[in-house]
């Protein structure tokens, strides 16, 4: 009876997509392949078996109830950034609150200098899969280097019987300066519309969803100059606009770097048996610090050299599709 009270629309017809960044999930036996040696129990976070087992089990518990207010079902996809390798993302698959739930994942490694990846978790019973890929962020230093990052990663599949491309992106920080990096954000925008104009030379109308932490708001150049164009919508810029939503602090203020966008043939409902429905983030009270100078921002795993405990820097973003 309360759970009815609770979720009073909750409907088999609608469905989730997600997006998750899930801060440094490193395991904690060290790869002599990637620079995680202070995720390590000897390293400077003092990063142990159990600690990443209470990550595994917190992040878990976030994915399992994402869009359960109004679906019946936990996601069909969900994105994911700052992995460090298919083993932890299985790891999350196979956890407690999500292995009843048909999880399997595409992962691929990155050239990424600090060894993070992009990943896809999918539940089988609502997409099957049908190849992933990887494609490469091409940028340099002010050397003239590589300037190595996380590679974009293309996953198609049939999501609800329906041919679906995914998108899933984590582009480079605004570490050293949001004006002076944000020229590779705007080159991974680029690479993202040269993968998209590759889907359309071999399909007509498809449908994709671009997703991932940007590091630039709904509102920055690289996103609405070079990615969104005429032909997708992103339902995060009404939420930034608004000042409804944020995913994360950023130097004291709130951004909504991670977002989920559509394709413009998901707002068609009457032609296309999959339309976009709604988009938030899930920004519970339990998920966030709860006293002090940081109240109210996402509930993160180490707050400097600290270990607190929770969850991630970031927040997860979510939306539903009519199907």
């Amino acid at each position: 009876m309360l759970n009815s009270l609770l979720y009073p629309k909750r409907k088999k017809s609608v469905s989730t997509i997600a997006f998750y960044n899930v801060e440094n999930l490193f395991h904690p036996i060290n790869d002599p392949n990637t620079r995680d040696d202070e995720f390590t129990p000897f390293g400077r976070r003092r990063w142990t078996l159990k600690r990443y087992e209470t990550k595994i089990k917190k992040l878990s518990s976030v994915i399992a109830k994402l869009g359960m207010n109004r679906s019946k079902y936990p996601p069909a996809i969900v994105g994911l950034v700052e992995v460090e390798s298919g083993e932890v993302v299985n790891d999350l698959a196979k956890s407690r609150y999500l292995r009843k739930h048909n999880y399997q994942y595409v992962h691929h490694n990155s050239p990424d200098e600090r060894g993070i990846d992009v990943a896809m978790l999918y539940n089988k019973i609502a997409f099957e899969l049908i190849e992933s890929s990887t494609h490469p962020v091409f940028l340099e230093n002010e050397h003239g280097e590589r300037d190595y990052t996380r590679d974009i990663l293309k996953v198609s599949g049939y999501l609800h019987g329906e041919l679906t491309h995914i998108l899933v992106n984590h582009w480079s920080s605004r570490r050293d300066g949001a004006e002076k990096t944000e020229h590779k954000r705007i080159t991974a925008a680029k690479t993202v519309r040269e993968i998209v104009a590759k889907i359309r030379e071999k399909e007509m109308n498809p449908r994709i969803i671009i997703m991932g932490d940007f590091n630039d708001d709904p509102t920055s150049k690289s996103i609405q100059e070079y990615l969104v164009r005429d032909d997708f919508y992103n339902p995060m810029v009404s939420l930034f606009d608004n000042g409804k939503a944020g995913s994360l602090t950023y130097n004291g203020k709130w951004n909504l770097f991670d977002q989920i966008i559509f394709s413009k043939n998901f707002l068609e409902e009457e032609e296309n048996p999959l339309s976009f429905y709604y988009a938030a983030v899930y920004n519970k009270k339990w998920m966030k610090i709860y006293k002090g100078k940081f109240k109210g921002n996402p509930f993160r795993t180490y707050v400097g050299p600290w270990y607190k405990g929770g969850f991630s820097d970031h927040f997860p973003v979510y939306a539903f599709l009519r199907k």
